[in-house]
Order: C-alpha cells, then structure tokens, then sequence
C-alpha cells in the first residue's frame, strides 16, 4: 500500500470518529455548536427574566393650558422657562399629564362663530417638556379651533416633537389610543376624550375611522371601548376627560353618570378640567375621581378662575394609596405655588368643594 493511501485512509477515519462523536453528544442532549445547527433551527429558548414587582409611583395632574396674550411672549422669550415655577412641582413626580388646550398651528382658518379662539406654536411642546410635563391631552373644544388644516398642522407638529399626545388623531384609532408607559413596574395607560364640543362641531371635529379629529365622550360606546381594550393589558388605567359647565362648582349629573361607566368599565383613576375654576375630588368606590382642575396656564385669571394647583396620586397597580393638592395661584398668566398661611387657607378651601360631588376622602372600606 503507497504511503499516501495510508494517510488518506486513516484521514478518513478520523472525520468518521468525529461525526460519531458529534452525534452521541447530541443524541445525550448536550447543546450542539451554533454552526452546526440547520439554517432555520429554533436555538434553545433562554430562561425568561422574573418581572419586576410593582413599587408605588406619583402621577400629576393639572388644568387647561393655551399660550396666548401674556403667556405668548413668555413662550417666544424662553419656552424653557414659559410654565414658570410651577414646573418643580411637575418635575417632582414619576409622571405629569395636563390638558393642552389650544390647536399647534401658526395658520389657518379660525373656526366660525366661535368668539375665542386658541393657537400655539410648536415650541409649545418644548415649554411643556421643560416643566416635566410627560404627556398631554389636547381632547377639548379648543384642540380644533383652526379647523381641518390647523388639526393637520396639530398632528404634523405632533409627529415632528415626538410629543405624547393624546385625544386626536388622524382616526378614531389614533385619536382613542392611550399613552402607554411603565413606571416603577405598573403598566400605565392615560385615554383623553372631550365631553365638551360646541354643537355645530361635534359632527365635523369627532374623530371616525376615517377621519381626524378629536376623541368624543359624547360617543360614550366608543370610549367605554377604548378603557375596556386598555384594561386587558395595564395595570393602571386613568381617562383624562374635558368635561363639565362653565363656573358651575359642582360636578353636573352627566358628569357623575360618565364617571360611573367609566370606573365599571374599568378605569382607576378618572380627571378632568374645563369649568375655569376648580372643582372637588375623591374616591367613588375604589376609582379616583377629580372633577375639575380649573385654569392652569391661561391669560385670563380671576378671584375664582385664579385658583389652581396640582394633583399629585401615589398609586400602585389598581390602588390610588395617596392624594396630595399643591394650592397655587396664577400670576402673569403661570401658575405660582402657595406657602404659609395663603396655602393653608387654600387647602382649606379646596378640601371643602368634595362637599357636594357625593366623593369620599377615602376609598370604600377603608376608616
């Protein structure tokens, strides 16, 4: 036998032990290299990671904020600083939502008959990520005061800021889509929808399939909707509404009745603002409930449509454990917060507007 059929026969033998060997040590289970697994094979699943426990988080609420008169010049001036010191409030918590009540356009048509009409620039979205503001609602009869082409520049604008914004949309899909987000492991969901909408623009301005516009409460189904689907797959679910009567201080009866659906429907936390002045909040059952959080940041401010604040809720999970109200008072169109003997007669006052809304200070069952 030549030298050179020797190597080739014991080469071959070789290669043969191998593949033996490769095969035994798979057939035992041992994991096999990446390089030999077949193109399209699963790879082993890995071990999946145990989900965080939930801690409590703080969320913040405030009222109705425009940029006109007075708050348009502190916007051009320093959009940075245009929220003025209320903003350490806002940053102070895990989360902050407000209602943005004014169209994002620099054009347009104002809409019909309406005496006042609201419009912003999109730096507006900057003065409200400055103050720690996280998300905002523009779901109110304001959102589409410059019509059709101020609700595309509303939504370009939207899109360009990567802005949380919600109650509008291209659709009704869009416009019903909640702010998703997790903090300190609860899973939270925040829908914004509008109860107020002047007659002859409730047709024109409420979001369908397929057409933009604003997230109607007056299609209670479509809402209902919309907090059951949120339900399915969040731990805290909360609906940001627009709703109420104008300098009226107690909650109206469609008001209480939307509440109601809302929480069975499986809300946990239900607010709202429209009313310029502020109204009473508290538990209805085991929900939380605030009807009204007046004026914010707004041009036009008063003995009674000057008073405002902040509401902060501590919650876990399903379970609002806290409700704090930071007192504060509108100067210059921003909101200052209260000290001393002004905050404390102010907390006063406002602890005193649950009186009529048929709200407990404190969840069912609990002393």
């Amino acid at each position: 036998m030549a030298c050179s059929d020797s190597v080739k026969i014991r080469a071959a033998a070789l290669v043969t032990l191998t593949l033996l060997v490769a095969a035994c040590t798979a057939a035992e289970g041992e994991p096999i290299p990446e390089e030999s697994r077949k193109a399209g094979a699963a790879a082993s699943p890995t071990p999946e990671e145990p989900e965080p426990t939930p801690e409590p988080y703080t969320i913040s609420f405030a009222g109705d904020v425009h940029f006109e008169g007075v708050l348009r010049t502190r916007l051009d001036n320093n959009p940075r600083t245009a929220l003025g010191p209320i903003a350490n409030v806002l940053r102070g918590s895990d989360l902050a939502v407000l209602n943005l009540e004014t169209a994002i356009t620099t054009g347009g048509t104002p809409a019909p008959g309406k005496q006042f009409t609201f419009r912003a620039p999109a730096t507006a979205f900057t003065a409200l990520k400055a103050a720690g503001v996280d998300a905002v609602t523009m779901a109110n009869n304001h959102g589409m005061d410059y019509m059709e082409s101020g609700l595309r520049d509303s939504l370009a604008a939207i899109k360009r800021s990567r802005f949380p914004v919600i109650g509008i949309g291209k659709n009704a899909a869009e416009a019903y889509r909640p702010f998703r987000t997790t903090v300190k492991g609860n899973r939270v969901a925040v829908i914004g929808a509008t109860q107020v909408l002047d007659s002859e623009f409730i047709q024109s301005w409420t979001a369908t399939d397929d057409k933009g516009g604003l997230a109607s409460a007056k299609n209670e189904p479509r809402l209902i909707q919309a907090v059951r689907q949120a339900r399915k797959n969040s731990d805290t679910v909360i609906v940001f509404l627009h709703w109420g009567a104008e300098l009226v201080k107690c909650p109206t009866d469609v008001q209480r009745g939307l509440a109601a659906k809302l929480s069975e429907a499986g809300a946990d936390v239900i607010v709202g603002s429209h009313a310029h002045i502020l109204l009473g909040g508290g538990y209805s059952g085991r929900a939380y409930v605030h009807y009204g959080l007046g004026n914010f940041v707004f041009y036009n401010w008063g003995p009674e449509t000057g008073k405002t604040g902040v509401l902060t809720l501590t919650i876990n999970g399903r379970k609002v454990l806290k409700d704090r109200w930071t007192p504060a008072r509108i100067n210059g169109g921003v909101p200052v917060p209260l000290t001393g003997s002004a905050g404390k007669q102010a907390l006063a006052e406002y602890a005193s507007l649950r009186q009529c809304t048929g709200l407990s200070a404190r969840p069912s069952g609990e002393q």
